[in-house]
């Protein structure tokens, strides 16, 4: 279990680039320093603008990747554009991932635009989409992959269906695990409390969310996971997780309470195991230490739902702050963010 310890490095949070009324949700570095972004598409929400799904950030200007068409936004085309782009992540050999569970205004998704996609950052082509057929699409919401090439597979969450993904990268079949699991299930009557206010909609329903954030350590022995609405993190080894022998009950025996760490949503593990994590109700960012301290590394207001993380070459972990309890829909249908969207960055402590 965690054990709590003074170390507070209060490193100062720096802005990398701002987006205006884009909201970022995703971000992805690669090897080589280019910075990727997503954004959601909200088609019915007139408090944000929408107009790429996927970008590389260049000189500060969001520029449509890995083209302009790819990014034209047209349901009927779905299965060849973007609908609604959630993660971009890049795996140990420099390639981008990008999952789009293609389920805007978070909406029943349009099934033939369920992908992810594997993108060669040398040629910027689509190597290889994968379309999750086995999985019951029309309940899903795929949010968040890692990406481990040792295996050949990739670990998702799906709030959805309360449920991890592993994706056979080779054969492109995939299977559900540890659905319904207390690792991975919201805790019942958990609400959320952020800004001061329960994060409610106009019909007092409130927030929530299943398996959510996840981090894959950079050795690939261990798989983090969490559901936002409840305050442990998990994890299990991913030979177990690879292992599709197991029966669901032998899985679930191998799953590990790392310990409490409060709300959060974005997750990742650097070079030498740590897990960052956001803390959203204290505006911050910490991390567990393999040797399992609980340590702040950064303390400030601007940090309104950070969502997700990516780790540069320069030794910066680069996250997005998305503001999503300030949207209309938790505040009686006005906006309470604080324009604009910005991407941080905040300089890692060295041994």
């Amino acid at each position: 279990m965690l054990t709590a310890t003074a170390q507070d490095f209060k490193i100062p949070l720096e802005e990398v680039a701002q987006t205006g009324r884009y909201q970022p949700i995703g971000v992805g570095i690669s090897h080589k320093g280019r910075i990727f972004m997503t954004f959601p598409k909200k088609k019915n929400d007139k408090n944000y603008s929408y107009d790429y799904g996927l970008v590389e950030l260049v000189k500060g200007q969001r520029i449509p990747y890995p083209n302009a068409l790819w990014n034209q936004w047209d349901s009927t085309q779905a299965a060849t554009r973007f609908v609604n782009v959630q993660a971009a992540v890049v795996d140990a050999e420099d390639n981008l991932w990008v999952l789009d569970p293609s389920n805007p205004d978070d909406q029943a998704p349009v099934i033939a635009g369920i992908k992810l996609l594997k993108i060669n950052l040398t040629t910027n082509k689509v190597e290889r989409t994968y379309r999750f057929e086995d999985l019951p699409r029309e309940r899903t919401a795929l949010n968040d992959v890692r990406i481990d090439t040792r295996r050949q597979l990739a670990y998702l969450s799906d709030p959805m269906l309360a449920a991890l993904v592993v994706l056979d990268l080779r054969t492109g079949k995939s299977r559900i695990v540890l659905q319904g699991h207390k690792s991975t299930a919201a805790e019942p009557g958990f609400v959320l409390r952020l800004d001061g206010k329960e994060v409610k909609d106009k019909t007092g329903k409130p927030f929530s969310s299943n398996a959510n954030g996840i981090a894959l350590t950079h050795d690939f022995q261990y798989f983090y996971y969490r559901a936002i609405n409840q305050t442990k993190l998990y994890r299990i080894g991913t030979d177990y997780l690879a292992n599709p022998a197991l029966t669901p009950a032998e899985l679930a025996s191998h799953v590990e309470t790392v310990g409490e760490t409060g709300v959060s949503h974005g997750m990742l593990a650097d070079n030498e195991g740590n897990i960052y994590l956001s803390d959203s109700p204290n505006y911050a960012i910490r991390r567990v230490t393999p040797a399992g301290r609980f340590e702040t590394m950064v303390h400030d207001p601007r940090l309104s739902w950070p969502d997700t993380f990516a780790l540069g070459p320069d030794g910066y972990l680069y996250l997005t702050a998305t503001q999503i309890n300030r949207a209309p829909k938790w505040n009686n249908g006005e906006s309470k963010v604080d324009y604009p969207f910005r991407l941080y960055r905040i300089k890692l402590p060295t041994k």
